[in-house]
């Protein structure tokens, strides 16, 4: 059995250095890879997401196929949320309520097949009951969760950081696809998760880690699911990770840190928006060429609009600026530049040798002191995901860098915080 470790100790416990990953490159069997989607029997009843209807075309951009990539060793859907290695350990439970056309229910998002798997009908109960203000939603709330081994498979104890990350894209994907909607979302962290994973079937396999809220709250109180949903496996094989497991449920602490929920106001054209949530990709190289001072601004915005959820951690964006017009090259930290100088061949580096590191235009990097680490992780990323979709807006590429020199990439920067995640654009 693990010792318990400190919330901030998962970090330090998976940080990465040149020896580390020279001792263990992390070399991996492809043939061995879990599978990428989950699907219910086939007794559940189904129903396709019609893109003519606004609520089926909303849901349909919060996580669909975007592109196959055909390889080798087979073919990979790609998504319109990002993802470590392109794993995907994310899936999207639905519940809605009171929109016309549409059951009542509990609905799993089944990805391959864009349609709505319909698990449990809703009487006089429902997720509300696990929230903290148990009143009826007339709409929708969405769970994102992750089986985890997807990316434990091949990141091992890291992949705790992974999920994360990737849970804050998912968390991006819902609020880019609802700004599209004029639809306003309100993020949770915190609520009775562990009472959520038993009643919705998760067992060890498979954990909550966001909600969010698209509705109307209504005075009603609505109480937990009259009854558990049967266990269905999300992958074909599972391996137990316990490092992953303790460290989601030491996290699952409420964070001490409120604001005031404010809807993020993006300076976009909404059907062109939409349009770069589907072109959206993450690019395997970058040319060592200029990008406009304009562009790197419309980015640079993104970041700053607030993110509509009560309970935060105060993430520090630093930008290391290669080349972008008009702007000297060197380290900036919010809009104040520490540092002036040219920093390339260190970028690449410290990117574990990564040539995007050193080729990109700009790389930020997203810094918290992590007074909750499972929140904390999820915010970057999906700030990391506004980065993605606004680079994408104003004609650049761009690229999510999950693996640094935690240590060195620390001290580069100047900061006492934790080194989260790095993105990179050009």
């Amino acid at each position: 059995m693990l010792p318990k470790i400190a919330k901030n100790q998962y970090h330090e416990a998976t940080k990465l250095s040149f020896l580390s990953v020279q001792i263990d490159p992390n070399y991996v069997d492809s043939s061995t890879q879990p599978a990428a989607f989950k699907h219910y029997p086939k007794f559940f009843r189904r129903f396709p997401l019609d893109l003519e209807n606004p609520s089926h075309s909303f849901l349909h951009f919060t996580s669909a196929i975007s592109s196959q990539k055909i390889y080798r060793e087979g073919s990979y859907s790609l998504r319109v949320n990002p993802s470590a290695g392109a794993l995907y350990p994310t899936e999207i439970y639905v519940q809605i309520r009171g929109i016309k056309g549409i059951i009542d229910g509990i609905y799993h998002l089944e990805v391959e097949t864009q349609s709505l798997t319909l698990i449990y009908e809703l009487i006089d109960d429902g997720l509300e009951g696990y929230l903290f203000d148990n009143r009826l939603v007339k709409g929708y709330i969405l769970l994102i969760s992750c089986v985890y081994f997807r990316s434990s498979w091949k990141y091992k104890n890291r992949s705790l950081r992974y999920c994360f990350l990737d849970s804050g894209h998912h968390l991006g994907a819902i609020e880019a696809s609802a700004y599209t909607q004029d639809l306003q979302t309100k993020i949770l962290f915190d609520f009775d998760q562990l009472a959520l994973n038993d009643d919705l079937g998760l067992e060890n396999k498979e954990f909550v880690t966001t909600a969010i809220i698209v509705g109307d709250v209504k005075e009603k109180t609505i109480r937990k699911l009259r009854s558990p949903i049967p266990f269905v496996s999300g992958t074909d094989y599972f391996e137990p990770n316990h490092f992953v497991e303790a460290g989601y449920k030491d996290t699952l602490s409420p964070t001490k840190t409120t604001q005031e929920i404010i809807q993020p106001q993006f300076s976009v054209d909404k059907a062109s928006y939409l349009q770069s949530i589907q072109k959206r990709r993450s690019a395997r190289r970058f040319y060592q060429t200029q990008i406009t001072q304009e562009a790197f601004f419309k980015v640079w915005e993104s970041l700053l609009q607030p993110i509509a959820t009560q309970s935060y951690e105060a993430i520090e964006i630093y930008a290391i600026v290669q080349n972008v017009s008009g702007i000297e090259p060197g380290i900036y930290y919010q809009e104040k530049c520490l540092k002036v100088g040219n920093f390339r061949d260190q970028m690449g580096y410290l990117c574990v040798n990564q040539a995007i590191g050193r080729d990109s235009a700009v790389l930020f990097f997203f810094v918290g002191d992590c007074q909750n680490y499972r929140i904390a992780l999820q915010l970057a990323g999906l700030l990391g995901q506004r980065v993605y979709l606004k680079a994408t807006y104003v004609g650049l590429t761009c690229s999510g860098i999950g693996a640094f020199f935690d240590d060195e990439v620390q001290a580069f920067l100047g900061t006492q915080g934790s080194v989260l995640y790095a993105v990179a654009i050009g």
